[in-house]
């Protein structure tokens, strides 16, 4: 009499149970894949696409629409009130008043006589002040592109978070400077938040000789204090450079306007509000080194800043969707966005 081994079953069972897993798993990969390299393969398209229409747009000179800016400069108006707003100052920020912090919402901040007389009595600029400006991102579209002399020959120049403009950049990227942008990040991590060691950060504000600091205090509770501190510093080193602090309501409203139209990130970028003040503030606005994309309209690859290659965290700002808007305006005659090289004479 012969006998079943008990254990056969099982023994085949289990094989195939782990042939159907292996199938299972075999294909979810490649449908995974299949999904990432759609993925990939529509972001190419489109970053081919934007490519294209942005050559035939360069094919035309580029000329202001004095219609459409003006139109748009009055919505701009309504919403955000940089002339009224951009800066916090004595006059929109009296003393006592409990400033409602951007993020949080639930958290204020209480002036008192000694944070009120760090402010500017108002606005120091005004609507429409200046002729033409120039905004100027750190995108690696700048490098190699000669647009130092025609950055430098604007009547007013925006600059975002100390990047580097001496030596071998001032062809590129020029030197003047009106207004430079700090992220309070750059003082905790690179100037252990002024705590000591405050002259090399005080050495690296002189590279912008005369020009106003600016920074968002107001943002969160973490910014107050480092943001507060560069006053301090630079009262202490006796420099002529003012100090002003975003408003937050101003930044609470100019993030809703740009969210309508689409641009929805964890925080719209720096340059995107100084353009949208530029906007106001100036007749004609001109835009260099605002690229977010690895490869230049004519294919050619590039660096994502023009002085290194380091990457921004991901998902906190959305600036393939800023630089889409920044183009949508050029073509509406709005602003003038500067994506190749510059033949100023």
């Amino acid at each position: 009499m012969r006998y079943a081994d008990p254990s056969a079953n099982r023994d085949l069972l289990g094989n195939r149970t782990l042939l159907f897993i292996f199938i299972c798993a075999f294909a979810l990969v490649t449908l995974l894949q299949q999904i990432l390299y759609s993925r990939s393969y529509i972001k190419r398209v489109k970053q081919s696409e934007l490519f294209d229409r942005w050559k035939s747009l360069q094919i035309c000179k580029w000329a202001m629409d004095t219609s459409e800016a003006n139109l748009f400069k009055s919505t701009l108006s309504r919403c955000c009130n940089a002339p009224g707003f951009l800066f916090t100052t004595q006059k929109n920020t009296p003393i006592e008043t409990n400033l409602r912090y951007e993020v949080e919402s639930s958290g204020f901040y209480h002036i008192n006589q000694e944070i009120f007389q760090m402010f500017p009595k108002e606005m120091p600029y005004y609507r429409s002040q200046f002729k033409k400006c120039a905004v100027v991102g750190n995108g690696g579209i700048l490098k190699n592109s000669g647009c130092g002399k025609e950055i430098n020959s604007a009547d007013f120049v925006f600059r975002c978070n100390l990047p580097p403009i001496s030596g071998q950049y001032t062809t590129d990227v020029g030197e003047k400077t009106d207004v430079v942008t700090v992220n309070p990040s750059i003082i905790i991590d690179r100037f252990h938040k002024l705590e000591k060691w405050r002259r090399p950060f005080f050495r690296v504000l002189q590279m912008y000789k005369n020009a106003s600091v600016l920074l968002p205090a107001f943002y969160n509770v973490r910014n107050t204090l480092v943001s507060f501190r560069v006053k301090y510093l630079l009262d202490d080193f006796g420099s002529q450079q003012q100090v002003y602090f975003f408003h937050p309501q101003y930044l609470s409203s100019m993030s809703r306007y740009w969210l309508s139209l689409g641009v929805r990130a964890k925080r719209i970028s720096t340059g995107l509000i100084l353009v949208t003040a530029a906007l106001e503030l100036c007749e004609e606005v001109h835009l260099f080194g605002f690229w977010a994309f690895p490869m230049n309209p004519s294919g050619f690859h590039i660096t994502h800043h023009y002085y290194d290659n380091v990457k921004p965290k991901p998902g906190f700002h959305a600036m393939p969707s800023e630089i889409f808007t920044f183009l949508h305006l050029h073509s509406r005659g709005i602003l003038h966005v500067h994506t190749g090289t510059c033949n100023y004479g």
